[in-house]
């Protein structure tokens, strides 16, 4: 049964719901449900609204599990995505991760829809429950030289060798690649399918890493802040300098012919 009142202070309790975990607050929420002071009541409110929004994020990563599961089987599945397909500078980026059913990783998510903090901590997590992670970076020159759909198909299959694993199934972002056997494609699966989101998330948090770094090596082209992609300021930057020698030489021409992109 539910307590009148708390030998706690009104402001105890608030923070106490506040910082509850996830598991605690419907008991907390139960056991302050008669206390009849307004801080109390006020903090049950907002515990109950977040339990709520909690509850809808679990079940939207739960789905996000069974995904992975009907979509990859019950053997070694792989979860692939890219990064910087469409950048004018820095490499081309694929990640492959394998994700045991459990522990889930609450938040997993297309990395577009998570701000840098949440990507960076997702990453940790990540690493700390996958199975296996696989990398592989396409450099500029490499990419001048084959195209991007060669090297896509190129880093897609470095990154699935990188791994150790012989995966059953390979789910991938996008549309059908043929880059490795046991393929299958999944269109905007960075949001539906869990090893793919985690994929998209460590990919584009070592990807972005890897930029800051250039940034500190070729100062004036605003690799930290673009992350290679055709900000103004960067094409600015190509008109001012040039190339430096992380940039796609393919990519550039516009920039260098003319005062406009279009």
């Amino acid at each position: 049964m539910a307590n009148m009142t708390s030998s706690q202070s009104a402001a105890k309790v608030a923070a106490e719901l506040a910082s509850a975990a996830y598991d605690e607050v419907p008991a907390l929420v139960d056991r302050y449900a008669d206390d009849p002071r307004l801080q109390v009541q006020k903090a049950r409110d907002r515990a109950i609204r977040r339990l709520e929004k909690e509850r809808c994020e679990h079940l939207r990563v739960d789905a996000m599990y069974e995904a992975m599961v009907e979509l990859g089987g019950d053997g070694v599945v792989l979860g692939v995505d890219e990064v910087g397909r469409g950048s004018v500078a820095g490499p081309l980026t694929v990640c492959a991760v394998c994700l045991p059913s459990e522990p889930r990783i609450w938040g997993l998510n297309d990395s577009k829809q998570l701000t840098p903090a949440k990507r960076e901590m997702l990453a940790v997590r990540i690493a700390e429950c996958a199975r296996a992670i696989g990398m592989c970076h396409i450099p500029p020159a490499r990419i001048d030289e084959v195209g991007m759909a060669r090297a896509l198909r190129e880093a897609v299959a470095g990154a699935v060798k990188d791994t150790g694993l012989e995966p059953d199934c390979v789910l991938m972002d996008g549309n059908p690649l043929g880059a490795v056997p046991n393929e299958r494609d999944v269109v905007k699966g960075d949001a539906k399918v869990a090893c793919i989101a985690a994929a998209s998330i460590v990919a584009k948090v070592t990807r972005d890493e890897l930029m800051v770094e250039l940034d500190a090596e070729y100062p004036g082209y605003h690799f930290a802040q673009s992350k290679g992609y055709a900000s103004a300021e960067h094409i600015q930057a190509i008109k001012d300098h040039g190339l430096s020698p992380v940039h796609r030489v393919s990519f550039c021409g516009n920039f260098l012919e003319t005062a406009r992109l279009f």
